[in-house]
Formats: structure tokens, C-alpha cells, sequence
């Protein structure tokens, strides 16, 4: 999956692929993690987000099944 890097600093990259609500989040600390089931408006919400720790936190950690690549 091809993600874009963002400014933050917890994580590096954000990548999101639609045909499977897949959300795909690359920490700075090079760990990289797929949430399952995140519907596209939850992850235009984390792209636009001034802090996108901050609400991938809020709204997304722990509230979607991941797994660690």
C-alpha cells in the first residue's frame, strides 16, 4: 500500500486503501500497523487533522482491529 508521509511526531506515514477499508499508519518509531474496517471519511478526518497523533488517538486507537505488519 503506498502511503504519504505527514507532519507529526508520532507518525511518519499514512496510507488508506478504499476497496478494503484498510488504514495503513507508519509510527516514526518504524513500526506499521493495518486497521481494518476504517471507513474513508475516518481517514480524510486523520489526513486533515491539525494534529494527526492527536486524533488517530481519539478516534481511531483502539476503536478498529489491527494487525502489525
Amino acid at each position: 500500500m503506498e502511503r504519504v508521509s505527514v507532519s507529526s511526531s508520532n507518525i511518519r506515514a499514512i496510507g488508506y486503501d478504499p476497496s478494503t477499508s484498510t488504514l495503513e499508519v507508519e509510527f516514526t518509531t518504524g513500526s506499521i500497523y493495518q486497521y481494518h474496517g476504517v471507513p474513508q471519511e475516518e481517514y480524510d478526518a486523520l489526513i486533515n487533522a491539525a494534529s494527526k497523533g492527536k486524533y488517530f488517538g481519539a478516534n481511531i486507537k483502539n476503536k478498529y482491529p489491527f494487525t502489525k505488519l
